[in-house]
């Protein structure tokens, strides 16, 4: 019998630990300059540049900016009465959204001229995509899928990590098949599988902006993720952070 029991614990003690998520830490691979003026909200990568949306009201923007310099090359200053949130590229355009206008709006990706808007209720925080739709974050625990076309919204997606709701979802990141989500007010990145909506692993980005940066500096929380399908590089960096990095994931 006491065997038994002793088996029992064991085979217990195992499936909880195989229940339990993975957790990844990071390598830094390079570090970039980063405007330390950009209360950064949405961000990716595409044809060599990369593309940073920035909130607050009275100093929103979308931005294109040299990866190795930090140099803002082109964009476009948003209404003062906005604030600007997440932003996606889709065909020829960006899309962005904000947070409590309920009001997206589309831009040329050349010139940043205005192209459109779309409205949709409650708060927009970000966007991200894959090859037929878009995701859209709202602070909830749910992600909307959208139509690329119409902006509309096809239906939601629950996210739980063990079975429990995760809300604070904030900038996304399409990455080989998964969303990776910022939490906000947090140094964690959730990884999320887009067809169940469960949390496949958390990525722990704590001390990734040394404490030497920290200094002297007004910065704010971990946001914005961007992916390079091509070359499999991730970068990320915070709000108001100095600096922007590529890292590489790894197990804990």
């Amino acid at each position: 019998m006491f065997k038994r029991i002793v088996l029992a614990a064991a085979l217990l003690t195992a499936a909880v630990a195989q229940a339990a998520l993975p957790v990844y830490t990071f390598t830094v691979v390079k570090s970039y300059p980063h405007d330390p003026g950009a209360f950064t909200e949405g961000l990716f990568f595409h044809k060599g540049y990369l593309y940073e949306s920035t909130g607050l009201e009275g100093a929103s923007s979308v931005r294109k900016v040299e990866l190795e310099t930090g140099k803002v090359v082109g964009g476009v200053n948003l209404p003062r009465e906005i604030f600007g949130e997440g932003i996606v590229d889709w065909n020829d355009k960006i899309i962005g959204v904000t947070w409590k206008n309920q009001v997206g709006y589309v831009l040329d990706m050349d010139g940043f001229a205005f192209k459109g808007r779309f409205n949709y209720s409650g708060e927009g925080w970000a966007l991200t995509r894959d090859d037929t739709q878009l995701y859209m974050s709202d602070g909830t625990s749910e992600l909307r899928v959208l139509d690329p076309s119409t902006l509309t919204e096809k239906r939601r997606i629950k996210v739980t990590a063990e079975g429990k709701p995760v809300d604070q979802l904030n900038e996304l990141e399409w990455v080989e098949g998964e969303i990776f989500a910022n939490i906000w007010q947090t140094d964690r990145i959730a990884r999320i599988d887009p067809k169940s909506g469960k949390v496949k692993g958390w990525i722990d980005l704590r001390g990734l902006l040394p404490a030497a940066e920290r200094a002297g500096r007004q910065v704010d929380v971990l946001n914005g993720i961007a992916y390079d399908a091509a070359t499999k590089r991730l970068w990320v960096t915070g709000k108001l952070w100095p600096k922007l990095y590529e890292i590489k994931l790894k197990l804990k």
